[in-house]
C-alpha cells in the first residue's frame, strides 16, 4: 500500500513542497532534505506531462511521494497524470458533492470509478503487470485530494465530505481568502475561522486535512490545529530565499573581511 496514504491514515503527520521547475534533480534534493512528499504544480507552473513523468520516475527513486495538481476538475488531465505514475492528484476548485464525485470517477477504475482504461502506460509498467491486478492497485494506492478554496466549497462541505474515495480535504488559503474578500491576507481571522471549520469537520468526518503555508509559524500553528498534510511553500521561494539570504551573508563577511 502507498506509504503516504498508510501515514495518513495512522494519523502521522506529512510535509512536501510545491514545485514549478521540471527539474528531477530538485526532486531527489527534497527527499534527501527529508521531506514526504512533492506537489507537481501545472495549474500554477509550465509542468507538461512530459516533465511530470520524468518527476515522477525520479520521485519513485528517491523514495518520495509524487501528487500532481492539474488544471481543473477534467478526467483527461486527471488520467494522463496518473497513467504516468503519480501517486495522487490534487484537484482545484472543488464546490459540491457532485465536483468531488466526478474526481473520483476519473481517478479510480471500475466499479469505484470511470477511469479511462489503458494497461500499456508507465503506471502498469507498460503492460508488464497483470492487467488486474493493476485495477486493484491503483483504486488502493493513489488517492484523491480535492481542493475548497471558496465560498461554495465552505457552504456544500457536508456534502463533499459524503463522496466515498476521497483521502484528503485540501484547504486552500489564497483562494479562500479572495472569495471571502480578503485577497491575499490569509491571516485574517474571518479566514483563519473558515478554515478551522473545515479541519473540524474533516476530522468528525474522518478525512486528513491538507493546507499550504508559506512560514514556520503558520505550519506550527495549522499543525497544532490538526493538519496532517502540509505542503510548505514552493520549490521557487525556497530557493529565492535561501539565496537571498545566503547572499546577504556572504556580502556582510566580504565586505567586513
Amino acid at each position: 500500500m502507498n506509504n503516504l496514504k498508510t501515514r495518513l491514515q495512522n494519523g502521522q503527520k506529512v510535509t512536501g513542497p510545491f514545485m514549478k521547475f521540471a527539474n528531477p534533480g530538485l526532486v531527489e534534493i527534497f527527499a534527501k532534505a527529508g521531506f514526504d512528499f512533492v506537489i507537481l504544480d501545472t495549474e500554477h507552473g509550465p509542468l507538461c506531462t512530459e516533465s511530470i513523468e520524468n518527476l515522477v520516475r525520479a520521485a519513485e527513486l528517491a523514495t518520495i511521494s509524487s501528487v500532481v495538481r492539474v488544471r481543473r476538475n477534467d478526467p483527461s488531465l486527471i488520467s494522463r497524470v496518473l497513467d504516468v505514475g503519480a501517486e495522487g492528484v490534487l484537484v482545484p476548485q472543488i464546490t459540491s458533492a457532485q465536483e468531488a464525485l466526478n474526481v473520483v470517477k476519473a481517478a479510480k477504475f471500475a466499479p469505484n470509478g470511470e477511469r479511462g482504461v489503458c494497461c500499456y502506460v508507465r503506471a502498469a509498467s507498460y503492460s508488464h503487470e497483470n492487467k488486474f491486478d493493476y485495477f486493484t492497485r491503483a483504486n488502493r494506492d493513489n488517492f484523491v485530494i480535492i481542493l475548497i478554496e471558496g465560498k461554495r466549497g465552505l457552504e456544500n462541505l457536508n456534502e463533499i465530505m459524503t463522496v466515498k474515495g476521497i483521502d484528503i480535504i485540501f484547504i486552500g488559503p489564497y483562494d479562500l481568502s479572495q472569495s471571502l474578500g480578503l485577497p491575499g491576507q490569509v491571516d485574517h481571522p474571518l479566514v483563519a475561522e473558515k478554515m478551522q471549520e473545515v479541519v473540524t469537520k474533516a476530522q468528525k468526518a474522518n478525512l486528513a486535512v491538507g493546507t499550504f503555508v508559506d512560514n514556520l509559524e503558520a505550519a506550527a500553528l495549522w499543525s497544532r490545529m490538526g493538519v496532517q498534510f502540509m505542503a510548505y511553500s514552493v520549490d521557487t521561494g525556497i530557493i529565492y530565499q535561501a539565496s537571498r539570504e545566503l547572499a546577504r551573508k556572504l556580502k556582510e563577511k566580504i565586505q567586513g573581511s
